[in-house]
């Protein structure tokens, strides 16, 4: 008779970052939940096709200030940068899938009724597509 042991999946929260007040928030809270759950602190940054002139993509210094900050919060991370073409919340989706995260954790802007219906929503898009728990911030005012 065969024994199948199941392989252990190591546990992550992703968080969708990017260099805001938002971004902020959602950072804090995923530091608090992945060291809450004993897991890994896995950090997607975004950039378009020409990084250099995307504010939301982190510069070498400014990830580096992120090492830093994640080192000193004693939980273990990862930090991807992607460039790629696609969107935010693609790329938030499919790193939470393919490391199969139990947590995704995104900030989210303040925004009124009309330019919520008027504007798609990467935090909107997550929230849908994710499959597993996700956790929505606000930044304080």
């Amino acid at each position: 008779m065969t024994q199948v042991i199941p392989m252990l999946r190591r546990m992550t929260v992703v968080v969708g970052y990017v260099p805001s007040a938002e971004g902020r928030a959602a950072l804090d809270a995923a530091i608090e939940e992945a060291a809450r759950r004993g897991e890994t602190l896995h950090l997607v940054n975004v950039g378009q096709s020409d990084a250099s002139n995307d504010p939301k993509f982190l510069d070498e210094g400014e990830v580096e200030r992120l090492r830093g900050r994640l080192a000193e919060a004693g939980v273990p991370f990862e930090i991807e940068q992607l460039v790629r073409g696609r969107d935010a919340a693609e790329e938030v989706v499919d790193a939470a899938e393919r490391i199969g995260a139990t947590l995704v954790v995104i900030g989210m802007r303040r925004r009124s009724p009309t330019g919520k219906l008027l504007f798609g929503s990467q935090a909107q898009r997550i929230l849908l597509d994710a499959d597993c728990p996700v956790l929505a911030v606000k930044a304080t005012r």
